[in-house]
């Protein structure tokens, strides 16, 4: 493998969050997403199908290399560290039969392939571990997988009592240990992941020290009034909450992908994405947004400011932040000042946009051609 410096100059983002498929185990009733949950039949098999059809062509829509800038580790000398960035394969839950086989492994080893001449790529499995065995962690260390991260640590997670998640992991670790992996030293919010050699584990959760432990309005989360964020509560300001997306090239820089290959700034998503990793390339959506004010807020964590150039002036902005819970209870986050900004402005820009970035493509294959 060549050394980062006999590579192209060029740096391209640091994470990309990539929800492989719908399908879970679990019906939880604090996930943010509705989608996650058990199929059957025709519906499982359309959601199997769409994450085994989309896999390929999302992947070889991602950045040509997964390298990013360091400012902040910065030498006396001037020279700006690189370190090599990181992919994350979620779900759902990605280690049941009709998605493990099919999907998780290809998808792992098409990853690993595409970065093996550019540096390399961490890649992490997210899961919610109750169905991880030896011969999964195996197979998985086998393919590179650098971390496994197991989610459903907290009291929201069916059927997890503290007795019961005690012993998964205590069950788990003796697993991991086993096959050659050490438990990292950083907590779940901590993003400096590249510190750590692997092959590394993790336990997380919605507990009141991680930073979704107020619980996102979305989802099921939002159908049941579980969510306790308030106006103080900006998800926007935060590691995968939208702050330094656009920051390509360099530390911070992350986007959220569905199976359908829609590309979100946040893993909690906006309203509507950015683009679709079925029809474009990951970095000409980024690329189009630099400079866009109502992004730009995002990637700065001020998602109130993302409407001043369209008439929301920031206290329009928490104004509109107001809302009632399903449940009847009064209910301010910025997430819902978000969601309709972009329902009532932000949509038809988006279309543009997009209309645009194709318009380029074609002009440039036509000249190629």
């Amino acid at each position: 493998m060549p050394g980062l410096s006999a590579l192209k100059p060029a740096c391209m983002i640091e994470s990309i969050y990539y929800v492989i498929s719908w399908l879970c185990h679990r019906q939880c009733p604090h996930c943010y997403e509705e989608r996650f949950h058990p199929y059957q039949g025709a519906e499982l098999a359309g959601v199997a199908g769409e994450a085994r059809n989309n896999f390929e062509r999302i992947i070889d829509h991602f950045p040509e290399h997964m390298r990013y800038r360091v400012p902040e580790a910065t030498a006396a000398s001037g020279e700006v560290p690189e370190r090599i960035g990181r992919i994350i394969l979620s779900g759902g839950e990605v280690l049941l039969p009709q998605i493990c086989e099919p999907v998780l492994y290809p998808a792992i080893e098409r990853i690993i392939e595409k970065y093996r001449r550019t540096g390399g790529v961490k890649v992490v499995v997210q899961t919610t571990g109750d169905l991880i065995t030896a011969k999964i962690v195996d197979e998985l260390l086998q393919r590179g997988v650098w971390m496994i991260s197991v989610s459903g640590m907290d009291d929201f997670h069916e059927g997890f009592d503290e007795q019961r998640r005690n012993k998964l992991t205590g069950k788990l670790t003796e697993i991991f240990e086993k096959a050659g992996m050490h438990r990292s030293g950083l907590h779940a919010k901590d993003r400096k992941w590249h510190e750590e050699a692997g092959p590394v584990f993790s336990f997380f959760g919605a507990t009141a020290d991680a930073w979704i432990g107020r619980i996102w309005p979305r989802g099921r989360a939002w159908n049941n009034d579980l969510s306790k964020a308030t106006l103080a509560d900006n998800f926007c300001n935060a590691w995968s909450g939208g702050l330094n997306f656009l920051n390509v090239g360099e530390a911070g820089s992350e986007v959220s992908i569905e199976p359908n290959g829609n590309v979100y700034p946040c893993c909690m998503k906006t309203k509507f994405p950015i683009g679709n990793l079925l029809e474009e390339p990951l970095m000409e959506i980024l690329r189009s947004l630099i400079g866009h004010p109502i992004y730009e807020a995002i990637a700065m964590g001020h998602p109130e400011r993302m409407g001043v150039r369209y008439g929301w002036s920031p206290a329009n902005f928490v104004e509109r932040s107001r809302t009632v819970t399903p449940a009847g209870r009064p209910y301010q986050n910025l997430c819902i000042g978000c969601d309709r900004f972009h329902e009532e402005v932000a949509r038809p820009l988006l279309a543009e946009l997009r209309r645009e970035r194709l318009a380029r493509r074609a002009s440039a294959s036509g000249k190629a051609a």
